[in-house]
């Protein structure tokens, strides 16, 4: 993701991720007939894929998978969460406002996500709904993922076109965490946060946090959704 403000390799990092897309949207997104406002068939005219605003998903799996179940733990930010973040040296500033954000979205302090940058994120939307999602890493690949709808036991299977894994189509400039208290007690906050493990480098593991259990995401950049005949 993305920050608002920052020193000049965040903002040589957002630049590069901009030049990215937009080389992905000149050369990539033809192969999926994607254009803004219209739908193309794709697929033997089974499925119609339209290009959105860059979204992003929150996702759990082995990386060199190409399908899976689980996905009903996956999420969705519909905007960058990066630029909506709250510097960890802001909590303090956080917390006196209820938590509600300077981006309006509020702060729980028993499940609290990190991004590579040290900002504190908004909560990803879950679940991701079932669908197919054109996804990309912005590297070498971009490929359909599949989010199938629940079966009888709640479950959600995703699988991924092309022979593609899920490290395939991780952008792996974005790092995610999810923070909440660990069994035992202790005081889980971002206060917790030792500031020296930022920026976390590319592939990266987030920072462990006192009193917290840690779970890493990998996040997909979304550039289209399709939508069945």
């Amino acid at each position: 993701m993305t920050r608002k403000e920052g020193g000049s390799s965040t903002r040589s990092t957002f630049v590069l991720l901009i030049l990215v897309l937009f080389l992905l949207g000149s050369f990539v997104l033809p192969s999926f007939n994607l254009s803004r406002g219209q739908a193309h068939a794709a697929g033997g005219g089974q499925t119609k894929f339209q290009r959105i605003s860059t979204q992003f998903i929150a996702a759990l799996g082995d990386p060199g998978a190409t399908s899976g179940s689980g996905a009903q733990s996956w999420g969705l930010w519909p905007l960058d969460p990066g630029p909506r973040g709250v510097e960890l040296n802001s909590y303090k500033r956080l917390k006196d406002a209820g938590g509600v954000a300077p981006a309006r979205w509020k702060f729980d302090g028993t499940d609290w996500w990190l991004e590579e940058h040290g900002l504190i994120m908004e909560q990803p939307t879950f679940p991701l709904p079932p669908g197919k999602y054109v996804a990309t890493g912005a590297r070498d690949v971009t490929a359909v993922l599949t989010i199938h709808p629940a079966d009888r036991n709640g479950d959600r299977r995703w699988e991924i076109d092309k022979g593609a894994t899920l490290y395939d189509v991780t952008h792996l400039a974005c790092r995610s965490a999810r923070y909440t208290p660990a069994a035992g007690g202790g005081l889980c906050s971002p206060a917790n946060v030792p500031k020296t493990a930022f920026p976390v480098a590319p592939g990266g593991a987030m920072p462990p946090v006192e009193g917290c259990t840690k779970q890493d995401y990998a996040v997909l950049i979304v550039i289209g959704v399709g939508a069945e005949d």
